[in-house]
């Protein structure tokens, strides 16, 4: 699950991380009322979206008076803001945060995950802050730093010296580096984040080590360990479609292909739409009914995959275990009926309840094209598919 922002700064202050003072508005009359508290004469106008360059995307903006403030916060409030992390359809700016401006020093970025090669969470620092951290990797790997940390043994001292050293801050500044590091690891660690990412981190001309922007994801299957970060949920940022089916217990991704799929595990998911697009077809979604899927939850994936009207044709490929290939059926069988599926729909059963589950299949009168194994079902769906 990602915050936005200014939520993500809520908690930072909690565990003791330095951030700017700013206040949320909605409207630009409320975001020159924020101005006002904060006082100054320079502030930052920050469109609050689940995506990151929203800079070079026109959404973050320095004012230097409060009519300017008024300006861009009307600009900025209900426009589409595209970054290269929304796509081109972009997301609607529902949110500001006006924040006071401070004098920067120099930028850094500092970022936190979880090395799975080795079992700890690590830091990835850069001196080359405000830049995108994939494109640093890209052109030039040597500058980011890792540090690791174990968890046995959790934030130690020495840790915030290395960051210090590898980020050439001024001996006076490792204390403040340090400090800011442990939060950052504790807040990580508290609250079950898959992602903390400070870009930029700043230096300021006064002395302090500031975070200018922060990025926190979490992991979405401990969600009911810290009901204060669930409250964060905005789902006007997330896909109806990716909503809808977290309702019913199912895993959905809307991808830009024409070939619906309903399969049942991850790895099955990823398998098929490998071989989809091996078969010169293009899958239009990811969507996994799990492993106790019931027959309305099956009806109800099959209704979110027709809701995307670049859907041409539905490949089902199910390996029953736990997930019984009758149910499976029942729900192709219910689906089909009331919602009327006229595209081309190919099915792979293999199983549990293999034998029921076709048997099912081939007496409901249903237009379906059954399949072998995955292999035949990719090709006669994009068969289909191309010949529709």
């Amino acid at each position: 699950m990602n915050v936005h922002e200014y939520q993500a700064k809520e908690l930072m202050r909690k565990f003791g991380i330095k951030v700017l003072n700013g206040h949320v508005a909605k409207t630009a009359d409320e975001a020159v009322e924020a101005a006002k508290k904060l006082g100054g004469n320079i502030w930052v106008v920050k469109a609050q979206i689940h995506a990151g360059g929203r800079g070079k995307g026109g959404g973050v903006k320095l004012a230097k008076s409060l009519d300017e403030v008024k300006k861009y916060a009307s600009e900025i409030l209900g426009m589409t803001l595209v970054t290269h992390q929304t796509g081109p359809e972009g997301k609607l700016v529902h949110t500001l945060l006006i924040e006071e401006g401070c004098l920067i020093d120099h930028e850094y970025y500092v970022g936190l995950v979880l090395n799975r090669d080795t079992s700890m969470v690590t830091f990835m620092v850069s001196t080359e802050g405000g830049m995108d951290i994939e494109h640093v990797a890209e052109t030039t790997p040597e500058k980011i730093i890792k540090v690791a940390v174990d968890p046995a043994t959790g934030y130690q001292p020495y840790i915030g010296r290395r960051i210090g050293f590898a980020l050439g801050l001024p001996k006076e500044l490792h204390k403040e580096i340090s400090s800011f590091c442990e939060g950052l690891y504790n807040l990580y660690m508290a609250n079950d984040c898959s992602i903390a990412e400070i870009n930029p981190l700043v230096t300021t001309k006064d002395g302090k080590v500031l975070a200018l922007d922060a990025k926190l994801n979490f992991d979405d299957n401990a969600l009911f360990r810290h009901p204060e970060v669930a409250a964060y949920r905005d789902l006007t940022e997330e896909s109806e479609k990716e909503t809808e089916a977290g309702k019913y217990g199912l895993s959905y991704i809307s991808l830009d292909g024409n070939i619906g799929c309903l399969v049942n595990g991850a790895g099955l998911a990823m398998g098929t739409m490998d071989i989809i697009q091996l078969e010169g077809g293009a899958p239009a979604n990811f969507l996994d009914v799990g492993g106790g899927a019931t027959k309305e939850a099956v009806e109800k994936a099959f209704s979110i995959i027709l809701s995307d009207k670049n859907v041409k044709g539905i490949l089902v490929n199910i390996f029953g275990g736990i997930m019984k290939c009758d149910i499976i059926a029942e729900g192709i069988i219910a689906a089909a009926k009331s919602l009327g599926v006229k595209v081309p729909l190919v099915v792979r059963l293999e199983g549990t309840n293999v034998d029921l589950g076709k048997k099912l299949l081939n007496e409901s009168g249903l237009k379906i094209t059954a399949a072998n194994d995955l292999g035949d079902a990719a090709k006669k769906i994009v068969a289909a598919v191309k010949g529709a």
